[in-house]
């Protein structure tokens, strides 16, 4: 299917360990918008994602931001039940998801707007979830609290859950911390050796690159943290 704002490709990515293997395919269009394309992060993130299979089986995950939602495909692939969102004002961005879950026969993955910072009907009437993902969602500095305040109503609402998080360093200037503090949100750094992802190729891609990727878990601050 060709998008009406430029040409579409796909690209396919391919994961393994020992005798594992996951492939999945990811339509891009060549268009300056954010998420018509698979970025840096969502390589890293999806990675991650794969090293984890065993624990995503049965779990709810809901992707934030998802775009091309490559994070998303890669969870659904491994059995767990996920909701895939991009921003509501912006059908373009729900399209891309819907379009990955019909190149990797997903037709069970529910597509949502939301929009962060927005307690909108959708977003407080998703099911309870179990991990939240966000590829690269800390990229416009004015989204910063918008996004934690959509991460801070999911985690209050589901107590236990995880977001787990990449974001690649554009700027030494730029910091979430304060926020995490103002929102009573913990953060633990995830280092990317840890799940094989400190390498400039992953998933038979040419991604991350030389990009300065970092990966972390935000959860909900509790009285002993």
């Amino acid at each position: 299917m060709m998008d009406h704002s430029g040409a579409e490709t796909t690209k396919v990515f391919t994961f393994e360990e020992n005798e594992n293997t996951l492939s999945v395919s990811i339509p891009e269009v060549l268009d300056p918008q954010y998420g018509m394309y698979v970025w840096p992060c969502a390589v890293v993130l999806a990675q991650y994602l794969w090293s984890r299979r065993e624990e995503l089986r049965d779990k709810t995950v809901l992707e934030l931001g998802a775009g091309v939602s490559l994070p998303g495909v890669v969870a659904a692939s491994c059995s767990a039940t996920v909701i895939l969102s991009d921003d509501a004002n912006r059908p373009p961005c729900l399209q891309n998801c819907r379009r990955s879950c019909e190149a990797n026969g997903l037709s069970d993955v529910r597509v949502v707007g939301l929009t962060w910072g927005e307690v909108s009907p959708d977003l407080v009437l998703l099911p309870k979830v179990d991990i939240i993902l966000g590829s690269d969602v800390f990229y416009e500095p004015d989204d910063f609290e918008d996004v934690l305040v959509t991460v801070a109503f999911l985690l209050r609402k589901n107590p236990t859950a995880q977001f787990w998080t990449t974001y690649q360093e554009r700027s030494a200037d730029w910091s979430i911390h304060s926020l995490l503090h103002r929102w009573k949100l913990n953060c633990v750094d995830v280092r990317l050796e840890s799940f094989n992802a400190d390498k400039p190729g992953l998933a038979g891609s040419t991604l991350p690159g030389r990009h300065s990727i970092q990966m972390m878990i935000i959860t909900l601050k509790t009285d002993s943290a």
